[in-house]
């Protein structure tokens, strides 16, 4: 009888614990954060990966809504690109904005060809669904649109052209640091033609869709260490482009850790570690242009997030997510290449449209989220602290639903 008592007692309890450990999961699985991926002006045209900081597959499906604000600004410029390996050398041992090189024709100077605008705030609407297939593997299914705008309030309150500028101005940067009011505050100039000659142009209110990714992650148990609080995944990524300008497929591989450190007060800090690589373009669906020369994207991220939990069993989260990614175009280039600018006219920055496409694109991500068992709501705002313009900075805001187990 006792024997029995004591048995049932512990089956109980087994019971209680094993259903805490599943709801925990359930309302916090690893790092939580909307897709904050910039809203770069080539890379939305492409299926960039987001980094996935999760230690299981979710218990529900979760659907979740994500938009975001990004201000980006280049004034015009142009790029010649010397063909001929002796002008390249003589080129590449002079300071780039001391280079001279004239071109007259392709006979006699023969060379490729770019320019670029970019004056825009560019918004990006994202629906997601992922789906729980077993304890070690989930499936998701991502849509992603864009808005072209002038960024004019109350619809880009952060975002908008006076905001930045008012921020310049007044706290840091100094008055008009790289020509947004020589332009003309809220304008949408979006104009690139690349070395083939093909065309890239967007105006005010355009709306497109920019495709479907698809990923699968695993969840593997002999990378997992539950004893150190140590987990990883496995991500492999198909992107279906859709867009006129680039209508192919993309597809990437990512790997995620996590670990978790269980505060004495029941919160929980959490560091996050992950890296990925794009290859574009694997399959054109005919004449695309070109977004940049470089096939592979790769990129590193780290995530700190600090989770306090509340009385009601529901959180608040802090995290910082740092992100750096490889650059667009072939490193090379940058040795011999001649822009051609107004530079005399901006501050700074006139160069920006193509020099920033031979830099590694780094910013910095701030990141709230409240979460209760029905939701979970995250705000952010992202910030480029090199000055790159590529988004200058970004706002945004997800939300996530999970609903049937």
């Amino acid at each position: 009888m006792l024997k029995n008592l004591i048995w049932f007692l512990f089956c109980c309890c087994h019971t209680v614990l094993l259903a805490q450990k599943t709801d925990s999961l359930s309302l916090k699985n690893g790092i939580i954060k909307s897709n904050i991926l910039a809203t770069h002006h080539f890379g939305i045209f492409s299926s960039r990966i987001e980094q996935n900081f999760k230690i299981a597959s979710p218990q529900k499906f979760i659907l979740s809504f994500n938009y975001t604000s990004g201000n980006t600004f280049h004034p015009y410029v142009e790029a010649y690109f010397p063909k001929d390996l002796e002008i390249r050398k003589q080129l590449s041992q002079v300071t780039w904005y001391n280079r001279n090189f004239n071109f007259i024709d392709q006979e006699t100077t023969p060379a490729d060809y770019m320019n670029i605008v970019i004056d825009a705030v560019i918004k990006e609407f994202r629906a997601n669904l992922n789906i729980p297939i077993s304890e070690h593997h989930e499936f998701g299914i991502s849509l992603r649109s864009y808005l072209i705008t002038k960024g004019k309030y109350p619809f880009s309150f952060f975002t908008s052209d006076e905001s930045i500028e008012w921020f310049h101005s007044r706290l840091w940067g100094g008055e008009d640091p790289y020509g947004r009011r020589y332009y003309g505050l809220n304008q949408v100039n979006f104009e690139y033609a690349d070395r083939k000659g093909n065309t890239l142009k967007l105006g005010n209110n355009d709306f497109f869709i920019g495709g479907v990714e698809l990923s699968h992650y695993y969840y593997p148990s002999f990378l997992k260490t539950p004893s150190k609080q140590l987990y990883f995944n496995i991500g492999n990524h198909l992107g279906i482009n859709t867009s006129k300008f680039n209508p192919s497929i993309d597809y990437g591989l990512s790997l995620g850790g996590v670990k978790r450190f269980l505060l004495k007060n029941k919160n929980e800090f959490n560091v996050g570690l992950g890296s990925n690589v794009l290859y574009k373009n694997v399959i054109d669906f005919g004449e695309v242009v070109d977004l940049g020369n470089n096939r592979f994207l790769a990129a590193i991220e780290a995530n700190i997030e600090f989770t306090k939990y509340t009385q009601k069993h529901n959180f608040h989260a802090f995290s910082v997510n740092y992100h750096i990614q490889s650059r667009y175009n072939k490193l090379k280039e940058a040795d011999y290449y001649k822009l051609l600018g107004q530079w005399k006219e901006i501050n700074g920055g006139w160069q920006h449209g193509v020099e920033t496409l031979y830099k590694a694109l780094s910013n910095w991500t701030f990141i709230y989220t409240y979460g209760r068992p029905k939701l979970k709501l995250s705000l952010f705002f992202k910030e480029d602290f090199l000055v790159n313009n590529a988004p200058d900075f970004q706002t945004g805001v997800g939300l996530q639903i999970p609903f049937y187990k």
